[in-house]
């Protein structure tokens, strides 16, 4: 068995590289994971983040988006159409920019901690 030295799950994560050796790319695409790491040959398969990385996204970039379209709109005194072009576009822009990197380290974190299914014992 090789051994691979701890890494940091955030590094992998903002990376967007493997969480076992923090080399291979984590991504096919823009959200789809490679089968396995090109690096290591870490099986992604088991790696599901779920809605974990959306929900964090839509509570962060919802509060700022809504918070810079009534900055806009009451304190610069733009028009409505104005207020919500930026918002809106704002909001894209975040989404995307934030979305793969949480999925990353979201799944890293799920490979540090040993995450797995939850079991009933009796």
């Amino acid at each position: 068995m090789t051994y691979y030295p701890p890494v940091s799950p955030y590094a992998a994560g903002l990376g967007a590289k493997c969480p076992r050796c923090g080399q291979g790319a984590l991504y096919d695409g823009f959200l789809k994971l490679k089968p396995v790491c090109d690096a290591c040959g870490l099986d992604y398969s088991k790696a599901d983040s779920g809605d974990g990385p959306a929900v964090f996204v839509i509570f962060i970039v919802g509060f700022v988006a809504v918070a810079l379209a009534f900055i806009v709109r009451f304190v610069w005194g733009a028009p409505i159409g104005v207020a919500l072009l930026l918002g809106g576009g704002f909001t894209v822009v975040a989404i995307m920019a934030l979305l793969r990197p949480l999925k990353a380290t979201l799944i890293a974190l799920q490979y540090a901690n040993k995450a797995a299914e939850g079991r009933l014992e009796e």
